[in-house]
């Protein structure tokens, strides 16, 4: 297992760096002529937090000692399939339903129907999330999400907001 984390800790640390190096394509700092962070911003950070967390993890399996659990057990890789596949349908929902419907869908599934969570924190997160996701990325950051079919339910927020 020790093995594995530290392998995948390495995997995800070189990418995070080869996604910072891209990123700095971009202004990654304030825009002062738009009012807001440059292109590559989000990348670029969001990058060193996954660089910084991975090494967290290289670290922590460095330290310790050597151990004799294996890497998965059967149970637990149908259960990573599962997941795995769900990720892979989300995906290709998002350019048919757009984002803000196959995400709140991949959260209730995976809290309620996979996770066996309550009825109060599935709904807050399956409602408020597309919610914060609107707000942050259309509103705040003006990145347009995929909306798909879903589209035209749109044009009145857009028409309050834009």
């Amino acid at each position: 297992m020790l093995v594995a984390d530290r392998v995948i800790a390495i995997a995800i640390m070189a990418m995070s760096a080869y996604f910072m190096w891209h990123a700095t394509a971009l202004p990654i700092g304030w825009n002062g002529m738009t009012g807001g962070p440059g292109g590559g911003a989000f990348p670029f950070w969001l990058s060193l937090i996954m660089l910084l967390s991975a090494g967290g993890v290289l670290a922590r399996s460095l330290m310790q000692g050597p151990s004799s659990q294996h890497f998965f057990d059967s149970q637990m890789l149908r259960k990573v399939m599962m997941v795995v596949v769900s990720i892979f349908v989300t995906i290709a929902l998002i350019p048919v339903v757009g984002a803000y419907v196959a995400l709140p869908l991949f959260i209730f599934w995976y809290l309620r129907i996979y996770g066996g969570h309550g009825w109060v924190l599935t709904c807050s997160l399956t409602l408020g999330t597309p919610v914060f996701l609107f707000f942050f990325f259309e509103v705040t950051l003006k990145i347009l999400l995929p909306k798909g079919l879903t589209e035209p339910l749109f044009f009145p927020l857009y028409a309050m907001f834009f």
